[in-house]
C-alpha cells in the first residue's frame, strides 16, 4: 500500500475527475503534500499535534469478556479515545497544517456522522482558520449534537437539503463550493475518496493507526501479527489507515459495508466526487441511494484503494445489517463498558458473526479498529434498543 500510479490510479480505479479549477487546486495540494511529507519538520510538527492535542498513541485494548464468549481474542484499536472521539482528528490535522503550508485560511469539509465536521471545526479552531461544513439535512437531524459541537467550536454548518439530504450530497454541494473558493480555501476531504491526491493522502495521515496497532500487536501477541484485521468501511479511511500497518504481514484484511451501502461488496465501476470507483447504481449509471443506521457509512461507494484490494483479493468486503449493527454496539457495552459508534459496531456484528459460524476458527486472533464512540449515536440507540 505505498503510493499510487501514475495519474493517481490503484489499478483501474482513482484519478483526478474534476473542473479544471479543481484539478490545478487538486495539483497545488499534491505538490504541497509531497513536499511536506518528505519534511521531518512538517511530519515531527504533526507527530506533536496528534500527540499533546489528539491524545496520541491510542492503546490497544484485549476485549476479555466478548473473546472468551466468542472463543477468539478480539483487541481494539481504540480510536474513540482520541480528542474529538473517532480517527477523523488524524487526517484534519494533517490537512490543516497543510492548509496553513499553501497559505488557506478556511477549511471547507463534508461530514455524515459529524465526527470529520467536529475534527474540522477543532482543527481550525486549534490553527486560527475559519471552517465550512456541509452536512445532509437528515444526517443534521439524528446527529444533532454534533452540529451543536461544531458550531461551538466557532465552525459554519451549511444544511444540505437536495437529494437524500446525507454523505453524498453534503461532499457534492462542498465539492461546488470549493470550485468558487479556491483561492483562500483548502477542501478538507474526510476519507479515502476524491480526487487524487486524497484518497491516498488520506489513507497516509490514518496510517498512524495501522503503523500504532502494529507496534502494540508486536508487543502483544505471540504470533506478533493477528490473524485478521478488520475496521468498518463507508469511504474507508479508518480501514485503509489500518490495513496500511499490516500490508507486508500474511494478516487477512476484512471491511465492513453496511448492508445498505456495499460500494465494495456490491458496487459497479463509475465516477464519483472526482474518482473512478466502485458505487451503487442503477441499470442506467445513476447513483442510487445508500442507507445505513450509521450516518458515516451512508455512502453509496467506496475509496479506490479499496476496489483495487479487493480485485487483488488481498481485502475481503462483507456486509451486515443495521440490526446487527445495533445488537453488537449493546453487546460490546454489556461486555466491555464500551458504548461504539455504529460505525465501528458494524465491524464487531461481522467479528461476532463470524466467530458463531466458525468462519473464525476458535483461537483466532483479531485486531478490531473501534473507530469513534457512540455518544453522537445514542438519541439513535434510545429508539431502537
Amino acid at each position: 500500500m505505498g503510493e499510487p500510479q501514475a495519474r493517481g490510479r490503484f489499478g483501474e480505479y482513482g484519478g483526478r475527475y474534476a473542473p479544471e479549477s479543481l484539478v490545478e487546486a487538486c495539483r497545488e495540494v499534491e505538490e504541497t503534500f509531497r513536499e511536506a511529507w518528505a519534511d521531518p519538520g512538517f511530519r515531527g510538527g504533526l507527530a506533536r499535534l496528534l500527540a499533546v492535542h489528539a491524545g496520541r498513541p491510542t492503546p490497544l485494548t484485549p476485549a476479555w469478556r466478548l473473546s472468551r464468549e466468542l472463543g477468539v481474542q478480539l483487541y481494539l484499536k481504540r480510536e474513540d479515545l482520541t480528542h474529538t472521539g473517532s480517527h477523523k482528528i488524524n487526517n484534519v490535522l494533517g490537512q490543516a497544517l497543510l492548509a496553513t503550508r499553501m497559505g488557506r485560511r478556511r477549511l471547507i469539509a463534508e461530514t455524515g456522522a459529524g465526527q470529520h465536521g467536529v475534527a474540522t471545526a477543532t482543527a481550525a479552531a486549534l490553527l486560527g482558520l475559519e471552517a465550512t461544513v456541509f452536512m445532509g439535512e437528515r444526517d443534521m437531524e439524528r446527529q444533532a449534537l454534533n452540529v451543536f459541537r461544531m458550531r461551538m467550536l466557532g465552525a459554519e454548518v451549511v444544511p444540505v437539503t437536495t437529494g437524500s439530504r446525507t454523505l453524498k450530497d453534503a461532499t457534492s454541494e462542498a465539492m461546488r463550493h470549493w470550485v468558487g473558493a479556491t483561492g483562500d480555501s483548502h477542501y478538507c476531504v474526510g476519507s479515502v475518496v476524491g480526487p487524487d491526491p486524497y484518497p491516498w493522502m488520506v489513507r497516509e495521515f490514518q496510517r498512524v493507526i495501522g503503523d500504532e496497532a502494529r507496534g502494540q500487536c508486536a508487543a502483544e501477541l505471540r504470533t506478533g501479527v493477528p490473524d485478521h484485521v478488520v475496521a468498518c468501511v463507508g469511504g474507508g479511511s479508518n480501514a485503509a489507515g489500518t490495513f496500511a500497518g499490516f500490508a507486508d504481514t500474511p494478516a487477512r484484511f476484512v471491511g465492513v459495508e453496511a448492508e445498505g451501502g456495499a460500494g465494495a461488496a456490491r458496487g459497479r465501476l463509475g465516477v464519483l466526487h472526482g474518482c473512478r470507483s466502485l458505487f451503487l447504481q442503477d441499470d442506467d449509471g445513476q447513483i442510487t441511494e445508500a442507507h445505513s443506521v450509521a450516518a458515516g457509512l451512508d455512502y453509496p461507494g467506496v475509496g479506490p484503494e479499496h476496489a483495487h484490494l479487493r480485485d487483488l483479493g488481498r481485502a475481503r468486503y462483507v456486509t451486515v445489517t443495521d440490526d446487527e449493527a445495533v445488537g453488537a454496539a449493546v453487546r460490546l457495552a454489556r461486555t466491555e463498558g464500551i458504548v461504539p459508534a455504529l460505525e465501528s459496531a458494524h465491524a464487531l456484528a461481522w467479528v461476532i458473526r463470524a466467530a458463531g459460524s466458525g468462519e473464525l476458527p476458535a483461537g483466532s486472533t483479531v485486531l478490531m479498529t473501534l473507530s469513534g464512540r457512540g455518544d453522537k449515536d445514542i438519541s439513535t440507540l434510545k429508539e431502537l434498543v
